[in-house]
């Protein structure tokens, strides 16, 4: 196949000569796909060991092994650079920059010494006159790195990528999925210009057949401009659902990251250097990739009905995880159960009960915290949410220590909390700590099995 680099024409001498870094990532599995399709024979680079397909050879290699892929890179004329390295837990998320810088610089030298002709690099859209966050300081930084060769780079600039697992648009839309009501920080009134993975694909395809991406950096979005909040409305339309977002000036980027782990499957470690992202303004200031390449760009809302349908046609395989998932689904139940269990259980108080203590403002207050606390947790047990199983947690220790406060007469014939128990509301408050036994272990099962199915990027 024919194409056009470094102003002379291409020719595609050697089968596999196009290789396309991040093969199983979001957007270089689409790539291969789209790339295979039109007649390429593709490489792609992966650390799994992957079998080949129709048009598609898979080679197993690491990046920060600089042989390993100086070798894997052999016979490649182009290559695709879609590397990021936000992976790991917590305490790993400030380390991405500088694994990302060396996995850039291994990537140059390898490319180097392999004869590759060309690199395509898929960046952030970033403001040059902003100081930047982390993120994407390195996003900007790893181009550098690979234009700082003698390769000639094209670096291709996007905003908010909207499509199926995409990791910024799936954290927005997790949020608009399981909340009514949002607290939100200062950066859901930044302006981004989303664009569909598909016109990035498009893109960075193209790219290939025009010598006069050589050596350039473009900016992409797509054709409507909108603050995150908006983005989230327009999302929050699509599912027929009432936003109603609370602004909290204060709400850091840390703890915004914190709410997002526990509200959404997206673990923390990615979430912060995302959110750090968004502070700023990501629109596109130099639309000059759209003489170069003329593409009709599809909408926020055309690009939010294309990757929602993708997702509930082709859901993720999760046959692996089938036992896991069955457990799971059981302690759902349970915990469901010996929730309402407990606020059935609760409601005692005021018709078993013949202590007046139990009619006191202070006591009244407590009970009605306890049931929010309850119902509030259902609610995110029932969307998934870690949330509401540490909630569930919380609340379950609270409800099983005041029980047993309340019975410690039988044992040390002394009162703690209120007067002495009649004998039916001691037999109640057993039975009420055997409920509150089961959703401590429940939760605490949950808590944890979502936890290690985030870390899988396994979907529940």
């Amino acid at each position: 196949m024919e194409k056009i680099i470094s102003g002379e024409l291409f020719t595609q001498s050697s089968p596999f000569s196009i290789l396309v870094t991040g093969s199983t990532g979001f957007i270089g599995s689409r790539l291969i796909s789209s790339l295979a399709k039109s007649g390429y024979t593709i490489t792609g680079l992966s650390r799994k060991k992957l079998s080949d397909t129709k048009n598609v050879k898979y080679v197993q290699a690491d990046v920060f092994d600089i042989n390993q892929l100086t070798n894997a890179m052999n016979g490649i004329e182009i290559a695709y650079y879609l590397l990021h390295s936000m992976e790991g837990g917590k305490s790993d998320w400030k380390e991405f920059a500088s694994r990302e810088k060396i996995q850039a610089q291994n990537f140059l030298k390898a490319a180097s010494k392999s004869g590759v002709k060309r690199i395509i690099y898929l960046g952030g859209l970033v403001n040059d006159s902003l100081e930047l966050s982390p993120h994407m300081q390195s996003r900007k930084e790893v181009g550098a790195i690979l234009a700082s060769g003698n390769i000639p780079v094209t670096e291709l600039r996007a905003s908010l990528i909207i499509g199926a697992q995409g990791g910024s648009y799936a954290m927005l839309r997790y949020l608009v999925e399981r909340l009514r009501i949002m607290v939100c920080p200062s950066w859901v009134k930044s302006l981004a210009q989303p664009i569909a993975v598909d016109d990035v694909i498009y893109y960075l395809s193209e790219c290939l057949k025009k010598p006069e991406t050589l050596g350039k950096i473009f900016e992409i979005g797509g054709p409507d401009k909108m603050t995150y909040e908006e983005l989230m409305r327009v999302y929050s339309a699509y599912l027929n659902k009432n936003l109603f977002v609370l602004q909290i000036p204060f709400l850091t980027t840390r703890l915004s990251s914190y709410w997002v782990d526990l509200i959404t499957p997206v673990k923390a470690s990615l979430a912060r250097p995302l959110i750090d992202s968004l502070v700023h303004d990501t629109v596109v200031t130099n639309n000059e990739i759209t003489k170069i390449i003329p593409l009709r760009l599809k909408s926020v809302r055309e690009s939010i009905d294309i990757a929602t349908k993708e997702m509930n046609s082709s859901p993720p395989l999760q046959s692996e995880f089938k036992e896991e998932k069955t457990g799971f689904k059981i302690n759902q139940t349970v915990i469901q159960i010996s929730l309402f269990t407990l606020a059935i259980i609760g409601t005692s108080y005021y018709w078993l009960d013949d202590r007046p203590e139990i009619y006191q403002p202070l006591w009244l207050f407590g009970s009605f915290v306890w049931y929010v606390a309850i119902f509030t947790a259902i609610i995110f047990i029932r969307n998934n949410a870690r949330l509401g199983y540490l909630i569930a947690g919380v609340l379950s220790w609270v409800t099983l220590m005041f029980w047993l406060f309340d019975n410690f007469y039988v044992v040390f014939n002394t009162s703690l909390i209120a007067n002495q128990p009649s004998a039916i509301m001691t037999l109640r408050n057993f039975t009420g700590i055997a409920a509150a036994s089961i959703t401590v272990i429940a939760s605490h099962n949950l808590f944890h099995k979502v936890i290690d199915y985030q870390y899988k990027g396994t979907p529940i």
